[in-house]
């Protein structure tokens, strides 16, 4: 497996920005491709820091690619970066003019942890034609249109400029956006997973039941767990699993 650390142009930021990157050399290509995403208190670096991903990639034909995505909820703030089209726009075109790519949307993937969660839930359903599925760890997934109830005044300082002061039905709101995906045959699969523990563990159950609701059909699960490293880490072994389902379905037996 190789490791690349990437820092690059993004018109879309107005600036340098960084992911790092995993690309298999074990396997031939053309890669799929998952792009991985943090938390609101990480970077770019903290999923090869704090979990043995390298490892659970191990024989898969698939390129890792874990962008920086600030404090931005990868959400084109209305005041502020435009770290949504800084993914679709510039960072998807560059990995795949770079690395041996399947640059189709079979051949991509997104999701990610907490705020990272929300962000691959979100993404997959905002831009179908670009993931063919989206999953979450522990993800603030009612955060956008909800911030503002938050216990501290200081969320309200912080995220207003990226959501709006109306965010709940809006481009942002992962509730709105499963509401018009849900019609579309080509809508994204989705993998939804939460700790029991999790302080975010109602808002993935009143996620997974809108779902429901909508007869959008998705994989959900709760496992013993908290907001932590040692979840993420068991965890994202099964959401691997789930996105070689969708990439590469010819494998299955």
């Amino acid at each position: 497996m190789a490791f690349c650390e990437l820092h690059y142009s993004s018109g879309s930021l107005g600036k340098q920005t960084a992911a790092n990157v995993f690309v298999p050399q074990d396997v031939p290509g053309p890669f799929a491709v998952l792009y991985l995403l943090h938390g609101l208190s990480d970077n770019h670096t903290i999923w090869q820091r704090n979990t043995r991903l390298e490892t659970y990639l191990a024989g898969l034909p698939l390129i890792v690619v874990m962008p920086d995505g600030g404090r931005g909820f990868y959400t084109d703030a209305e005041q502020g970066p435009k770290y949504e089209s800084s993914i679709i726009h510039d960072l998807i075109p560059f990995i795949d003019a770079t690395f041996n790519t399947r640059a189709e949307r079979g051949g991509r993937c997104v999701g990610g942890l907490s705020m990272g969660g929300y962000g691959g839930v979100k993404l997959a359903l905002k831009h179908p034609h670009v993931f063919i599925s989206g999953h979450s760890h522990s993800g603030a997934l009612d955060f956008a249109r909800n911030f503002q109830n938050r216990e501290s005044s200081d969320w309200t300082a912080e995220f207003a400029p990226v959501f709006g002061a109306k965010p709940a039905g809006g481009p942002n709101d992962c509730f709105a956006l499963a509401d018009q995906a849900a019609s579309n045959p080509d809508r994204p699969a989705l993998r939804i997973d939460c700790g029991v523990d999790d302080f975010l563990i109602e808002e993935n159950r009143s996620f997974h039941a809108h779902l429901d609701a909508l007869g959008f059909s998705h994989e959900y699960e709760e496992f013993p767990g908290a907001h932590n490293w040692e979840y993420w880490d068991t965890h994202i072994r099964e959401a691997l699993l789930f996105h070689a389902r969708h990439l590469f379905p010819r494998a299955r037996s």
